[in-house]
This record gives structure tokens, sequence and C-alpha cells, in this order.
């Protein structure tokens, strides 16, 4: 029996969700010629996230599917003004002129939509609904392709599959499996250079603000330059809040992203042939990052085994059974619950 949608999306368990959506048929309708689409995705997931009170840690698209690691964060929803609330909304779905263009969002129509308090509190919740954002990031881009390919019809296999993810350990898995996706599908010749990636995006940004030779091994200096992901449309590696470096969330506390690109090379040999080695740079890494290193390499293994993810909730076997008494439950299924993770809860 499925796990009820309000069992898995649960901000008071955890604000981080894996969600996966795949094309219908799993054809690949965003490959094989139609790889513009891919440019399609990222530009309006960019564009959601500047919208909604939803952000993305990880994506990685694909030819037939994408993976997304978003973040839901209410708090900072409820501190918009109605004024905000109106105005992101009319940016979202924004009249339109005769020749289906938008038009600019007028005061006007932001001040008569922001003077109706009950259509203002169902559009506060919906802002903060992840069920909503996979909404606003799947339709358009299923009408634009059907325009293209002069055809109707779904373009998506059902909704979509959101997985929670309760821990710090189980957070860098998930992203290091989204950002690894191309590669080890065998579309990219190395992590790095995998397009339409988180780690390509913070790489490219990296370049493009010209400061990417910062990026180094920062494992002795124990040095962090902000500076490499400031600007960035993405949430950082790096989660600074408790230094007060930052008000603004990252990936996990203590790693840079220096330190979260050697974790990920270094996952990257278990999906090729053979065994991967662990050099004195990687031990460095899981000691840093406070992560057992066996735990990990059994992890990621059943997460590249696996042809989608397993369960609705995945965490070590503490938090997993946490969350099932929050929501009334003897268990949640997933079959990651036995692996000796770091059990910190995700902030």
């Amino acid at each position: 029996m499925a796990t009820p949608c309000a069992q898995i999306v649960d901000e008071a368990v955890t604000p981080w969700y894996h969600c996966v959506s795949r094309c219908v048929r799993q054809a690949f309708l965003c490959g094989e010629g139609a790889e513009h689409r891919k440019v399609w995705i990222e530009h309006r997931l960019k564009e959601l996230v500047s919208i909604f009170s939803i952000e993305c840690g990880g994506f990685a698209v694909m030819d037939n599917h994408i993976h997304l690691l978003l973040r839901l964060d209410s708090g900072r929803m409820e501190a918009w003004s109605d004024v905000e609330v109106a105005r992101r909304w009319a940016a979202l779905f924004p009249l339109r002129d005769v020749a289906g263009k938008p038009l600019p969002v007028s005061g006007e129509r932001v001040s008569q939509l922001a003077g109706n308090p009950e259509w203002l509190a169902a559009r506060r919740k919906r802002l903060v609904n992840l069920g909503w954002f996979m909404k606003c990031l799947k339709e358009p881009l299923a009408r634009m392709a059907n325009k293209e390919d002069g055809c109707s019809g779904a373009f998506w296999e059902g909704r979509f599959k959101s997985v929670a993810v309760l821990d710090e350990a189980s957070l860098m898995a998930t992203a290091a499996y989204i950002d690894l996706n191309p590669f080890a599908a065998g579309s990219a010749p190395s992590p790095e250079e995998s397009a339409h990636t988180s780690l390509r995006a913070r790489l490219d940004h990296c370049r493009q603000t010209g400061i990417l030779e910062t990026v180094r091994d920062e494992l002795s200096t124990q040095t962090h330059d902000p500076a490499q992901e400031a600007g960035l449309w993405l949430l950082p590696v790096a989660d600074e809040r408790a230094h007060g470096g930052s008000d603004r969330p990252g990936l996990v506390a203590g790693c840079t992203l220096s330190v979260y690109l050697r974790l990920v090379d270094w996952t990257s040999r278990l999906v090729r042939e053979g065994k991967a080695s662990m050099d004195a740079g990687s031990i460095s890494v899981f000691d840093r990052l406070n992560l057992d290193a066996e735990a990990w390499e059994t992890t990621v293994t059943r997460l590249f085994a696996m042809s989608r993810p397993s369960g609705s909730h995945f965490g070590d076997a503490v938090r997993l059974a946490e969350a099932a008494r929050t929501h009334g439950r003897r268990w949640h299924r997933n079959q990651f619950r036995r692996v000796p993770h770091v059990i910190r809860p995700v902030a």
C-alpha cells in the first residue's frame, strides 16, 4: 500500500525531499535530438525557485527523467507581506495577450489580488507546496514539447515520486547520487562534465565569477571562500548559519564546495567497474564530515543499483523510526534503514 502524500511531505519531520519524475513510457523525450528541452527544464526550475518558498539543493535532467533535491521553507513564506504573495502568484500565472505572450505584472492587479484574504491564504500554502511546485515545473514544459512535436497527450508518467530525506548523511548521499546520474548512465566522461546537473551549475558559476581557482583542497587549511557560491540560484553546499556566515541554509555544515567535489569524485569510482580506491584525501573527507566510509559505500551502491527510489523515507534507522511515530505508524518502508549513518537530523 502506498504511503499517503501527507505522511511523506511533512516539513515538521524534514524540509528535504528527493523528487523524481519520468517521461511517459520512460521514452527519451528529452534526448535523441530533443536535448534543448533539458535547457527548458533547467531555466524553468531556476524561475520557480525565485517565486516559490522552495529552494533547490541539487538537480539532474536526464533524457527520460529528472531528479530534484528540494527544501521547503514555510518560515520564509510566512514572512512575506500580502503584496509580496500576490506579486509572486501574478508572476507565476501572468495575464497574456492575444498571442499568448505573458504581460508585465501591473501594480493594479497585485493590489486587487492582495485585497482578498481568502485567496491569499490559499496561495500562501501553494507557494510552499511540493505538489504545486512540480505541477508548475512539468505542465508548461509538457505543453511546449507537445506543441513542438505537433501532438497531444501525456508527456510525464504520472505525478512524481518523492522521498523524504531525514538526516545529513542521507542528504549528502542523495545529493551525490543526483549529481552522478549522467556519469553513471554513461552520458558524460566525468562528473564535472555532466551537463544539466547542479554540480555543473556550481562549477560554471565559479568560472563565470572568476573564482574557480579558489575551489581547491581546503582539507588541510580549513579555509573557505564564501564567494564561491555567492549569488548562485542553487542552495550552497556549505551551511553557514550556525557560524553567522549567512541566513540562507545550505546542504551541510562543514562541507564546502571543495570537500563536496572530493566526495563526489571518490563516489564516482563506486559506479565504475571494480572497487574504488580510498586515498588519503578521501579519508580526510569522511573524517571531516563524520561519515562512515563503509556505510557510505553501501548506501550509494544500493542507490545506483535501483531503477528508481525505494520507499518513501530515506535515513538512518533512528530517524526512520522517529518519522514513523510522528505519523502514527509502526514503520516507514525503506531498504536503507539498517545502514549505520550519522543520525543528525537535517535543518
